[in-house]
């Protein structure tokens, strides 16, 4: 076979996915005098996608949406591929849009990582301390807006289990996996850890590090005779979430979190951010900005919107009855 030619074909073979990502690039329209708004999810999942569905409500009801023709969105998910979600964030800063939306935080490092120009607006992130991004003297990157949360309260979510679960008195155990690599999922199991033992809580963790690891995990934490699970909010979890669920049912553990979003999707109950309110508050943020024209008077803050919710399937398949201020989810 000629060398140089097949030199030549092993490189285009090469260069072929980072050719397919960057074929939006020579197809897409011109936005002219549009706002041109970029949104990155890091990965496929039905909670998370929920923060986009808010974000993009909430820049409709100011008056910014593409059915209307008054907005252009470049949309991309990395589907958990780190380099794709580089490149992606690097494909939208070469398509100079005005502002990016990022969900979760994956998203979000990696948006402020390369860029320091264009205004991010975050969801589904812990603060800039916990995602570890702040500079020498403690400052958030100057372009970070939208909406994060932190883990106060979990102290709510972690509490409601012991409430609901009485008869297990001070031999309740509670199982929890968590991501080693996701600052929020480590602060919460920290959290939890320190709440566990002023309650008298027995916490039976597992680290995971991928979502091909949690099946396994999953069945070793069973084995250990826990009451109950407590889906920690990070990444891992969310995109194995029926994996634990389907684990957990079919061993009559009742399975509880922080996310009203897993509620929706088999968990018991929850007390936290609604996924859709938290992005439609971020929402709210960018459509100031372009409104405006600029950032003057936005900064990023604290979820505003909390719930408590229940699924009934879930609570009447192990006999829970939740308090009047607990909602069904729809």
């Amino acid at each position: 076979m000629n060398l140089p030619l097949f030199t030549s074909l092993f490189r285009s073979f090469r260069l072929l996915p980072a050719l397919l990502l960057c074929l939006p690039a020579c197809s897409a329209p011109d936005s002219g005098d549009l706002p041109l708004i970029g949104f990155v999810d890091a990965f496929e999942d039905d909670t998370i996608a929920q923060a986009k569905e808010g974000f993009l409500k909430a820049l409709s009801d100011q008056g910014f949406s593409e059915a209307a023709g008054t907005m252009q969105l470049v949309y991309r998910n990395a589907q958990g591929d780190i380099p794709t979600l580089t490149q992606i964030v690097n494909y939208m800063i070469s398509q100079e849009v005005d502002l990016i939306g990022a969900s979760p935080t994956l998203s979000t490092i990696t948006a402020v990582q390369r860029t320091k120009d264009i205004p991010v607006f975050m969801m589904v992130s812990p603060t800039p301390a916990r995602m570890e991004i702040l500079d020498a003297s403690g400052n958030a990157p100057a372009n970070l807006f939208g909406t994060a949360d932190d883990v106060d309260y979990i102290d709510t979510s972690f509490a409601m289990i012991q409430s609901l679960l009485p008869s297990k008195g001070q031999t309740l155990r509670i199982g929890l996996l968590y991501n080693q690599s996701e600052p929020q999922s480590v602060s919460s199991f920290e959290r939890l850890s320190q709440l566990a033992a002023q309650n008298g809580v027995t916490l039976v963790t597992r680290a995971v590090n991928t979502s091909a690891d949690v099946s396994l995990v999953t069945a070793a934490l069973l084995n250990e005779g826990i009451d109950a699970f407590f889906a920690n909010p990070d990444n891992t979890i969310f995109s194995a979430f029926e994996t634990i669920l389907k684990a957990c049912t079919d061993a009559g553990v009742p399975v509880f979190t922080s996310e009203v979003g897993l509620v929706k999707r088999g968990a018991v109950a929850a007390y936290g951010a609604d996924i859709f309110e938290w992005g439609y508050q971020s929402g709210l943020q960018a459509a100031t900005f372009l409104k405006q024209g600029n950032t003057e008077g936005l900064r990023w803050e604290l979820v505003k919107v909390r719930k408590r919710s229940y699924n009934p399937e879930s609570a009447n398949r192990f006999g829970l009855v939740l308090p009047e201020n607990f909602s069904p989810v729809q």
